[in-house]
């Protein structure tokens, strides 16, 4: 009893060390979006400002376009999550139901594409936009970022597809359900958690993605959150560490509301489709 009671305290442990060690950089970047610049340039750093204040907020805003760049940012990510689930969904459906030696090849290339580095890829990728004259444009980003995050989403909907019970779907087929009735009706409730996060995983990525934002983005105004957020540092070096702080807290914000918006849609769909089936 004593020794069971002993691994459980250290699991916790150490589950609210990592927890601790996940918390910590972004505790310290909302802790310096807060501070006055006599705190910041302290030798004696504190985790809660003396004298909070908003000024930092007012200077990004004032400094750099940080509206119209979260704009861009929010129209390439819902746009490559949209379009890569479209795609993946029909793809992981047919690997996963069909176990030929071409979808393992296909499963297998998945794999292989994820250790493409990306100075690799982005030659390619700027030839072929800049032949479909896409350079410079959100639409071409939204692209591009397709292309990167479909093997992943593939892979991850696999996954999901397989652990649905393809008894369910013969049953269906014994009770006279045609292929799409099968599919709307038994198969798309149950993968729809997966999906979900699927769509959650190819939104976060774009949202944070930013050397092809870099590279394939030279005018200001097209510009993604990412990109902009580099030019709170001066030629030098030298960051504007106040106001860098108050933007970065400010692109973070909406990865972690659409992960606490959707982490609930995932709970309750995953029990619903356990009721269902």
């Amino acid at each position: 009893m004593r020794t069971g009671a002993a691994a459980r305290a250290g699991q916790y442990a150490a589950l609210v060390a990592y927890l601790v060690f996940l918390a910590f950089p972004f505790l310290w970047l909302v802790s310096t979006a807060f501070k006055p610049p006599r705190e910041l340039g302290s030798l004696h750093p504190t985790w809660i400002p003396h004298d909070p204040t908003l000024a930092n907020f007012r200077q990004a805003f004032d400094e750099q376009p940080l509206l119209r760049a979260a704009l861009n940012s929010l129209v390439a990510a819902l746009g490559a999550a949209v379009v890569a689930v479209l795609i993946a969904t029909p793809m992981a459906y047919v690997i996963a139901r069909r176990r030929t030696l071409l979808a393992r090849a296909a499963t297998g290339w998945v794999v292989v594409s994820q250790a493409f580095p990306f100075v690799l890829v982005i030659i390619p990728l700027f030839l072929v936009l800049k032949n479909l004259r896409l350079i410079d444009s959100v639409p071409g980003l939204v692209m591009v970022y397709v292309v990167w995050a479909l093997p992943f989403a593939l892979w991850m909907l696999v996954g999901y597809v397989r652990a649905v019970p393809v008894q369910l779907e013969e049953a269906a087929a014994v009770d006279g359900a045609g292929r799409l009735r099968t599919l709307v009706s038994v198969t798309a409730p149950l993968l729809a958690p997966g999906v979900v996060a699927t769509a959650l995983f190819a939104f976060v990525t774009a949202w944070n993605e930013f050397f092809f934002a870099l590279v394939l983005l030279k005018t200001p105004e097209k510009q993604t959150l990412p990109v902009v957020l580099t030019h709170f540092i001066g030629a030098e070096g030298v960051a504007d560490l106040g106001p860098l702080a108050a933007a970065a807290c400010l692109a973070t914000l909406p990865s972690l509301v659409v992960f606490a918006v959707i982490q609930r849609r995932i709970t309750s769909g995953m029990l619903a489709g356990a009721v269902k089936s």
